[in-house]
């Protein structure tokens, strides 16, 4: 079962511009071949999967731990390219009510014309180019080591992939997210390198090359690792999934030093606000208009934020 909790892991800023080509390249982090809904359901069926958990229950509370927080992350990208879409049209005066003023105009200049045609703008679980995400993207072959090698493996991916995203845009909001995420991948590429060097003595980290885990470059990914959040794993857990010391533990071997430390609360207690995306009429979405809301907002007895 898992725990929902009604705010993002991190407070992200609105947009100074709708910026739809930037929510386009952020939707190779959602749902590309190394995107968090890859690392997210990767890990979940592994969990699923796992083969005699009583005895490996190390190695099993961590895949299950890092996928609780997958989820997390699924959508804060999903935020991010929703804050990046607000607003991208009716910019030139169109009436948004009259759909002979053409108020989608703007999507023509878009690299995705799906994010308005087939979304109401917002996140769709499809790449960059608009591929949609697929299962064949899991791997769960049921045997430890080959699945937490191939964990290390997509991790890495997605770590590049990050850092080409940030490289592309200087969106504040795009940033914000890739600079927490290369923290918070750079803690599970960790994380797997020490689980495959528990189980078979080996440091994957020099076996095999890696991209560069320092983040001292990305002025977005700085103050995280100030926070200590590249020295922490969370179980998001009230009282399982205790055993996660017994790997992650020791001096951190990236970013300001530090002991690792294994940490049961959400990463951000305060976390932050999960944006309350405008109606848009020329979408039809939500479909609804102001009077219709304050008619369900009597018949539910609640106050519509009108």
């Amino acid at each position: 079962m898992f725990k929902r909790i009604d705010k993002l892991q991190i407070d992200l800023p609105t947009p100074s511009n709708p910026d739809a080509n930037s929510a386009n390249v952020v939707q190779e982090l959602l749902g590309g071949k190394f995107g968090e809904m890859s690392t997210l359901n990767n890990y979940l069926f592994q969990s699923f999967n796992f083969r005699s958990k009583k005895q490996l229950r190390p190695f099993y509370d961590l895949v299950a731990s890092i996928t609780a927080e997958e989820l997390g992350h699924v959508e804060l990208v999903a935020n991010t390219i929703n804050l990046c879409l607000q607003g991208s049209t009716s910019q030139s005066g169109q009436d948004p009510a009259n759909p002979d003023s053409t108020p989608l105009s703007e999507a023509m200049d878009s690299r995705n014309p799906q994010s308005f045609i087939f979304a109401g703008q917002n996140a769709v679980p499809k790449d960059s180019m608009g591929a949609p995400w697929t299962g064949d993207n899991v791997f769960t072959s049921g045997n430890l080591v080959n699945d937490l090698l191939h964990n290390f493996y997509l991790e890495c991916g997605a770590r590049t992939h990050k850092m080409r995203v940030y490289q592309m845009t200087d969106n504040e909001t795009a940033r914000e997210l890739t600079g927490y995420l290369l923290v918070r991948g750079g803690v599970h590429v960790v994380a797997y390198a020490k689980a495959l060097e528990k189980l078979t003595g080996v440091d994957v980290t020099k076996m095999l090359p890696v991209p560069d885990l320092d983040n001292s470059k990305y002025d977005h990914a700085q103050k995280y690792e100030a926070k200590g959040a590249h020295r922490k794993l969370y179980r998001f857990s009230d009282n399982d999934y205790t055993m996660l010391d017994r790997i992650w533990n020791g001096p951190t071997p990236v970013g300001p030093p530090g002991e690792l430390e294994v940490v049961s609360d959400m990463p951000t207690p305060e976390g932050g606000e999960i944006p309350n995306l405008d109606h848009i009429p020329e979408e039809f979405a939500p479909g609804f208009d102001e009077q219709q809301f304050r008619e369900m907002s009597k018949k539910l007895n609640y106050e519509a934020g009108l």
